[in-house]
């Protein structure tokens, strides 16, 4: 079975779990810092922070960013549900901007068209792994007094150019957050995980602290408060909780294959980029898909894709979604739908009040949207299976 995404593992990551199991840390330790360390370097970043999934990342850039009831976060409706919940997390209202067909990333003008007064965040969403227009979208946002978070999951290692030279996604400054995940079918795994980036070194503190269950060890005026002998004094065992944390922790285990993936990453992308070059060329003259568009401010070599997705005519192919990815599945490829617009999914509609019609161009790439396998691991006779097997069904029914 060839399936749309897996982890690509080696010796040399099981040997760095190993040599963590057999030390002294297995819970949050050194391996973490290094880690941390290694990925702001890779990306270009001043601070990251490592936490237990990209989720948890989301979850903590609104809470640094502060907001709250009566807030609003606008970001893409293509997105994974974690891209809009985490606003929901924090009892903002979670809201959705169309998106660029091209791309299938936010659109700018029409982030500027459903701007409200209410609107503090927007979070940007790298489709696939495709950069969003990150600068496009800064200029929509910060003269207005919102902060931009670039949801980069999809795009670990992706790059934009900034006065001449590439700047990879949480390396430029368009956005004050840029949050990853490493879920094994990423680019890079570090089984569950994800990892916070910013420039701001207060945001970073803040994060460092609310993964944490809130606490800190640093004293503050609280120190000597108290009465009997339940003096609130300082020693080696002290710490304060002043916010309500998470225990969004990542483990040293976790870090070490993080830290062994990475070495490779670079790796991993060209492989991805090798494999979306001989389906483009393989599928560029069916009459009844399409591959993925680039936009304008993007560059293919600069893409580190974690998804091919391609839209199908099916209704003219005389094949549902559903037949055409069972059909296959017979034939031993895995396919799945990235996304279906979240506006729509049951608990939008009921506490939001969202309906169909409110995003027309996303809803009409999800009628026709299919992800076909992409991993590093896949071999060339993988791909050219799966080449020969999209390209005979699109024929067959098309003739």
């Amino acid at each position: 079975m060839i399936p749309y995404g897996r982890q690509q593992i080696e010796q040399s990551d099981i040997d760095a779990v190993v040599a963590t199991l057999k030390s002294d840390w297995l819970t949050s330790g050194p391996r973490v810092e290094e880690f941390e360390k290694q990925f702001a370097e890779f990306v270009g970043a001043s601070h990251a922070v490592a936490v237990n999934s990209g989720t948890a990342a989301l979850h903590l850039a609104t809470m640094v960013a502060e907001l709250g009831p009566g807030d609003r976060l606008l970001t893409s409706p293509i997105t994974f549900l974690a891209s809009a919940n985490c606003a929901a997390y924090v009892g903002a209202t979670p809201d959705f901007v169309d998106i660029d067909r091209a791309s299938r990333n936010l659109c700018p003008r029409a982030l500027e068209a459903a701007w409200q007064p209410d609107t503090k965040a927007v979070v940007a969403v790298d489709f696939a792994g495709q950069p969003c227009d990150i600068q496009g979208i800064s200029e929509v946002a910060r003269p207005r007094g919102a902060i931009v978070i670039e949801d980069a999951c999809h795009g670990i290692g992706s790059a934009i150019r900034k006065d001449g030279k590439a700047v990879r996604s949480g390396g430029h400054d368009w956005a004050d957050i840029t949050t990853f995940s490493f879920h094994p079918v990423k680019t890079m795994t570090t089984g569950e995980g994800g990892m916070l980036v910013t420039n701001d070194e207060e945001l970073a503190k803040k994060a460092y602290i609310l993964r944490n269950h809130g606490m800190t060890r640093e004293a503050s005026e609280f120190t000597g408060l108290g009465s009997g002998g339940a003096q609130f004094q300082p020693g080696p065992w002290y710490y304060e909780m002043h916010e309500l944390g998470f225990n969004y922790r990542i483990t040293d285990l976790q870090c070490a294959l993080g830290i062994s993936q990475l070495s490779r990453l670079p790796q991993f992308i060209k492989r991805r980029q090798e494999i979306v070059a001989a389906y483009n060329e393989a599928f560029h003259n069916l009459e009844f898909l399409h591959p993925p568009a680039l936009s304008s401010h993007v560059e293919p070599e600069l893409i580190s894709w974690h998804l091919y997705s391609v839209e199908i005519d099916f209704e003219l192919l005389g094949i549902t979604r559903a037949e055409f990815m069972t059909e296959m599945r017979e034939n031993g490829i895995g396919t799945q739908v990235h996304y279906i617009p979240i506006y729509l999914q049951p608990y939008y509609r009921q506490n939001y009040g969202y309906s169909p019609g409110k995003c027309p161009e996303a809803e009409a790439y999800y009628g026709r949207a299919l992800s076909l396998p992409l991993y590093a691991a896949m071999t060339d006779s993988d791909v050219q299976t799966v080449i020969d097997t999209v390209r005979s069904m699109c024929q067959r029914r098309s003739s």
